[in-house]
């Protein structure tokens, strides 16, 4: 980011945003799939109100459904595969 804020342009832009993009999807998916694991690990006890431990996964979940995936994954794919820059609004 720091790169391409020094040398701002289209393609300094676009390829900033898929990496960003491209760290976000793999967060995301990290996040819920470590949080589900925790009760894989824990057994069943792990999943006790006074535990409070399913926080983890419906925190992860929150933030992945505000900040939809699935979007990026599809700039990301269109970037790869055709070169196409992803929209330049901030959004991506």
């Amino acid at each position: 980011m720091d790169a391409a804020r020094a040398d701002l342009n289209d393609d300094s832009a676009a390829e900033t945003s898929i990496a960003v993009a491209a760290a976000k999807v793999h967060a995301a998916q990290t996040a819920v799939e470590v949080a589900g694991a925790l009760f894989e690990v824990s057994g069943t006890r792990s999943a006790l109100n006074s535990l409070n431990l399913h926080r983890h996964w419906r925190d992860a979940r929150t933030h992945t459904l505000h900040d939809p995936a699935r979007w990026k994954i599809q700039h990301i794919g269109r970037h790869v595969l055709n070169g196409t820059r992803p929209p330049r609004h901030g959004l991506l």
